[in-house]
């Protein structure tokens, strides 16, 4: 899968005016503006009752350029009011481009934002904003200080390797800190700097962490997670009760991967745990189409909340017709699985008040080759949640641990291909004969000492289309099994499918451009296609509708 980088430009078209916005494959739930481009989320907070979202915008075309901060507000995260534009190129020290960063709330209930300009010299600094008017409920003007940039990329930082500020933190010695991706040769580094007035900021001598071999690191991210609960940390804290989590967006393979470990302040040093690879094959939020993401602390809900990017799959003449490209993702609550090995995600509950008109079904036994259509509901913009039960886990084929690389693994295993136990799961945006669909399953594999489980995207037969990318996704899924028992929930809104496997520990994004499955013609399947007959112990799906989105 290739996402088109973040900052490749395309002169001829980044400026062009949709003349008319074409809706066949736009959602109806997720975050998007009414056209135009958008890419990273940046700054998300909640500040005296309201949730903001900042996001990269460009507000002349549907490629990338041009990108200023767009803003929308929000008193439940579903529905949206855009605002004007909070941040744009206007000083010395952004006249050439204002990039991602973050939000922190300063002691005295102060938010400021730290982001990325790109200065008369074309290097990347580090700059904050802050409010013109603090009373302002909507926080509608944002002011750049005289005394930026706060950052600059000296003593052998590549200038055009150095940005996206994360949430500060502050210490338990006084000092504030925050990371800033930058790169050395092949090796991805968050560099950490410190400040006493979140004014002058010097940099600690070794980065927080770097790993060999992953290129540059974008939108890092670093944050504390209680060790039991599901309840979210303010991202200062730091004590026996948590771990953190330290996650980047690698610019080279274009996913996002976290590590979960142990911070210690007092040496400024990272620590990931043994269960976190420290290479490419670490953890992802999502192994689908997914990037740039971004956490907060929310407060009013004492919870931490993740946004994602989610790109087009479409060519880029495609976006200029169709006058628009990107969404993000429904925003997730995150936190620590129980192993403490990795993090759970789930769909905000908030998102169950679109639910509408819904069904269930219970106990329908799936033999091998066994199709079941979900209706009557409109499968174009659905919630489906659904619970298999495996009655014969002695039927699994074996598992050959030569397979590391999921993703590889489900394009040359999907949907059509029969195994033993799977692939059983859900044919979301169908055709009534099948000829477009996106599958969405699980494969159930004999590992040597348990059960190794797969969750796959396959996108090979999501469109007509020839030009389109097509790819499969997939993650492993670490679930027991001793019940045979394993849960699927899939969030289907047109040219998007954001799929949960166990309760939130495998999660992948979709995008898809069916030209037969759109709209009423859309068709909702569960299916097995194994040797071994499974069970849907229930399922319950529901129409979305559509909430007052920008």
């Amino acid at each position: 899968m290739c996402v088109e980088a973040s900052h490749k430009v395309f002169p001829e078209w980044q400026s062009l005016q949709a003349s008319k916005v074409k809706s066949l494959h736009r959602t109806a739930f997720h975050f998007q503006p009414p056209k135009n481009w958008i890419n990273d989320p940046n700054a998300p907070m909640y500040y005296n009752g309201i949730y903001h979202l900042f996001y990269q915008y460009n507000p002349y075309g549907s490629t990338w350029g041009n990108i200023v901060w767009a803003h929308s507000i929000s008193t439940d995260m579903i529905n949206w009011i855009p605002l004007d534009p909070a941040i744009y190129p206007s000083k010395p020290f952004d006249v050439n481009g204002t990039w991602s960063g973050s939000a922190t709330i300063l002691p005295g209930n102060k938010p400021v934002i730290l982001y990325t300009g790109r200065d008369g010299q074309k290097r990347q600094v580090q700059n904050i904003a802050v409010p013109k008017n603090t009373s302002d409920p909507f926080l509608r003007e944002w002011v750049k200080p005289d005394y930026n940039p706060l950052i600059v990329p000296n003593n052998g930082i590549n200038a055009s390797e150095f940005r996206d500020p994360t949430t500060a933190w502050l210490g338990q010695d006084g000092h504030w800190r925050v990371l800033v991706g930058s790169r050395r040769k092949n090796r991805g580094m968050a560099l950490l700097y410190r400040s006493i007035d979140f004014k002058y900021w010097w940099k600690v001598q070794h980065p927080l962490h770097s790993a060999a071999g992953t290129g540059m690191w974008e939108c890092p991210d670093f944050y504390p997670v209680a060790l039991e609960g599901e309840f979210g940390l303010e991202t200062s804290v730091n004590d026996n009760g948590v771990k953190h989590v330290l996650k980047v967006s690698l610019d080279k393979a274009r996913y996002d991967y976290y590590e979960v470990g142990r911070y210690f302040a007092e040496q400024d040093q990272y620590v990931p745990d043994i269960t976190s690879a420290d290479n490419g094959m670490r953890l992802r939020y999502d192994y689908g189409n997914f990037y740039a993401s971004k956490t907060f602390f929310d407060s009013g809900k004492n919870r931490r909340i993740l946004w994602g990017w989610v790109n087009e799959s479409d060519t880029e003449d495609n976006d200029v017709f169709k006058g628009w490209a990107g969404i993000q993702t429904i925003p997730r609550k995150v936190w620590l699985d129980k192993s403490g090995k990795q993090l759970l995600q789930w769909p905000i509950k908030e998102i169950k008040t679109l639910r509408g008109l819904d069904v269930h079904l219970r106990r329908v036994h799936l033999a091998k080759g066994g199709l079941v259509e979900v209706r009557p509901i409109t499968a174009a913009q659905a919630d489906v949640e659904l619970t298999f039960h495996i009655p014969n886990l002695h039927k699994a084929e074996a598992f050959d641990p030569t397979w590391v690389d999921p993703q590889q693994l489900c394009g040359q295993m999907g949907a059509t291909v029969q195994g033993g136990i799977g692939p059983f799961g859900l044919l979301t945006l169908a055709s009534k004969n099948l000829e477009e669909y996106t599958s969405v399953f699980f494969r159930v594999f004999k590992g040597k000492n348990k059960n190794v489980v797969l969750m796959c995207s396959d996108q090979s037969r999501s469109s007509l289309r020839p030009e389109v990318l097509k790819p499969s996704f997939g993650g492993f899924v670490d679930v027991d099994l001793s019940e045979g028992v394993i849960s699927l929930r899939s969030l289907i809104d047109h040219s998007a499918v954001e799929s949960f496997g166990a309760r939130g520990k495998t999660c992948i994004t979709s995008r898809v451009y069916p030209i037969l499955a759109t709209g009423k013609d859309a068709h909702l399947f569960a299916f097995n296609n194994g040797t071994e007959a499974v069970k849907i112990l229930k399922l319950s799906a529901w129409n979305m509708d559509k909430p007052q989105m920008n």
